[in-house]
């Protein structure tokens, strides 16, 4: 029976909500457990947690795609376990991979969507305008979606699914995959849809900086509520805790961010610039004594700091009970003992083994005449198709233990360029040498000498762990007792010994993220591509792997990395910001804040200083064509 709604009734009420799934093995894995909430209208409410911690289970049970084996669940006053026909009939639900239609335009998407919704042409003569203005694609109606760029397509798939003028927009990760002015771009037609026309959203993110734009927060762990309420009661839990430190002179400040990670005292560290963020354990107050007098000053905390807070705790309370490995699958950080401090602080009683990348001794300094050795160089660079140039006159070099980043917006030519740079793709002039081998002659060579991590899950889905471990080994040449080695090397180093007979498709993300990591590395090469890695994976995950990916590096490992997470853009020690195919700023992340310091009256962040470049570009691209 439909319960009677009013303009306050609350648009969604879970008691008790369960929900499990069966898991690799046949056993029962419980996806939400006593899940408790209630969302009022007119609101934002941002649903964040490590993978596996329930999210989009929670977003399907409320679209009424799954039914939950336990508890309560009413969404706009309807029982969705009893009619979820009626629930969709009234709400927007806009899943991870929305289904456009590539071979489709722009406006046959629209009129797709609004067929299966009886969406009369006379409404739709009112509607489609409307939400062309809100979403900017108005002169791309003509324009196939699959010829857009992702972020384009994210804000087409948010179209179709406002089509039907719903009372509540179900969001699961809306701005994955897509560029900091693309992501600031659907934030504003959120807000539009709830400031303007009064309609409920629930998003989930993997972006913690966007939990702060919700008006309320819904934190999940292994399935069960860690926290909720307003983001700045999150924010609260690190009071007092947040502070930054200066790098010194004889270390990158990615290599004091990954020694401090590992300290028993930091809860978390992350950098800004050329210092490192971190928070303090709970008590510890007396900085300076840590640092040798060098001064690390208290700092405003964010709603990131109460996160990692409040999930370490967890983690720690789980680890006493004996439960730690589970509540901590896949993100947990490894932290470690370093007997030499070149950093200055002094170190934490642990009992946890260094990190096996870190094992190499100390790393080396930031001028060591070897890491200056240029193993990638790249010079007037074209890529064209027909009459469109992807890449245009693009010059740079990465020296040997380089971590370099290729950023950009969606449709930039970063991923182009990636392509050229792996021997994937031809470049149509220009020149491109990668560990001294010439891609424009002998590009098989070259692959022989590189790793590559794509964007997507690029793994044999239905093989098992081992087997995608077997099979990359051989295809890399590897000869048997070279390949055992290898392969138990991966198992060790990446812990994938739990999951070795599971199919790779049904991994966690945080695992699959490591069993492609450990393929790319089998046959340990010298330099590492890596296009989007993270793009998805939770804020530990993310952690995890810029240890990993910062170790290799000392090691001497070359690594060339895109990403739309502009704050792992600090882990770069050098990179360009591309725009229409073309290089609009390059340097190291503090030279790139400094070349827009003039435009904002404050140090930038690095997200803050690459939407300025860009926008600048447009701007007078603009002034040209008018």
């Amino acid at each position: 029976m439909m319960e009677k709604v009013t303009a306050e009734s609350p648009v969604l009420i879970s008691e008790g909500l369960h929900m499990e799934f069966a898991g690799p093995r046949g056993e029962r894995v419980k996806a939400l457990e006593d899940v408790t909430l209630t969302v009022g209208r007119g609101a934002v409410t941002g649903l964040v947690g490590p993978d596996g911690s329930g999210k989009t289970t929670f977003i399907r049970l409320a679209a009424g795609l799954l039914t939950p084996l336990g508890g309560d669940l009413h969404v706009l006053g309807i029982d969705v376990g009893k009619d979820p026909q009626a629930v969709q009939s009234r709400i927007g639900y806009m899943p991870q991979k929305f289904g456009l239609y590539e071979d489709l335009t722009v406006r046959e998407n629209l009129d797709l969507y609004a067929d299966l919704h009886g969406i009369s042409p006379e409404t739709r003569a009112d509607r489609f305008p409307r939400l062309m203005r809100m979403t900017g694609l108005g002169d791309f109606m003509a324009r196939l979606a699959g010829r857009l760029s992702g972020g384009m397509k994210q804000k087409l798939g948010l179209a179709c699914t406002l089509v039907s003028t719903p009372e509540l927009l179900l969001l699961d990760e809306p701005t994955v995959g897509v560029d900091p002015l693309s992501r600031r771009e659907l934030w504003e037609i959120v807000h539009h849809l709830v400031h303007e026309q009064r309609v409920t959203v629930i998003l989930s993110t993997s972006y913690l900086e966007e939990a702060e734009r919700c008006d309320g927060t819904l934190l999940l762990l292994q399935g069960r509520v860690l926290a909720s309420g307003p983001p700045s009661e999150i924010v609260d839990v690190a009071e007092g805790r947040s502070f930054r430190v200066e790098a010194p002179a004889n270390l990158k400040p990615r290599q004091l961010q990954s020694r401090m990670a590992r300290e028993g005292w930091v809860t978390d560290a992350t950098l800004e610039g050329n210092r490192v963020r971190f928070i303090a354990g709970e008590g510890l107050r007396d900085m300076d004594s840590l640092f040798e007098g060098r001064a690390a000053h208290s700092v405003k905390p964010r709603f990131e700091d109460g996160f990692m807070i409040l999930v370490r705790q967890a983690a720690d309370r789980a680890s006493e009970t004996g439960n730690g490995p589970e509540v901590m699958a896949g993100t947990e950080l490894e932290r470690g003992d370093f007997s030499e401090s070149p950093a200055g602080f002094k170190r934490a009683d642990a009992s946890v083994p260094p990190h096996p990348e870190a094992e190499s001794g100390p790393p080396e300094s930031p001028d060591s005449p070897d890491s200056r050795e240029v193993v990638v160089e790249v010079r007037d660079l074209v890529r064209q198709f027909g009459r469109f140039y992807a890449v245009r006159d693009v010059s740079f070099q990465v020296h040997r233990g380089e971590i370099f980043g290729l950023l950009g917006p969606n449709g930039a030519g970063k991923s182009t360029t990636f392509r050229m740079l792996c021997g994937l793709l031809p470049a149509t002039s220009g020149s491109l040498s990668v560990a001294g081998v010439d891609l424009r002659r002998a590009r098989a060579s070259a692959r022989q000498r590189i790793g590559y991590v794509a964007q997507k899950f690029s793994l044999y889905g239905q093989l098992t762990v081992m087997e995608n471990l077997d099979f990359f080994a051989s295809a890399y040449g590897l000869p048997g007792p070279r390949k055992r080695e290898r392969i138990q090397w991966a198992v060790r180093q990446f812990d994938l010994g739990r999951y070795i007979g599971s199919a790779s498709g049904e991994l966690p993300g945080g695992y699959r993220q490591r069993l492609a990591m450990a393929c790319a590395l089998m046959h340990e090469p010298e330099i590492l591509f890596l296009d989007e890695p993270t793009s998805g994976a939770d804020p530990l995950a993310r952690r995890e792997f810029w240890q990993r990916i910062g170790g290799l590096a000392d090691q001497g490992v070359t690594i060339i990395v895109t990403t739309h997470f502009m704050e792992e853009a600090e882990y770069c020690d050098r990179m360009v910001i591309m725009v229409e195919g073309r290089i609009l700023a390059s340097g190291t992340p503090t030279e790139i804040r400094e070349g827009v310091r003039g435009s904002i009256d404050r140090e930038p962040t690095i997200e803050e200083a690459f939407i300025a470049i860009v926008e600048a570009h447009r701007q007078a691209s603009e002034s040209r064509a008018a």
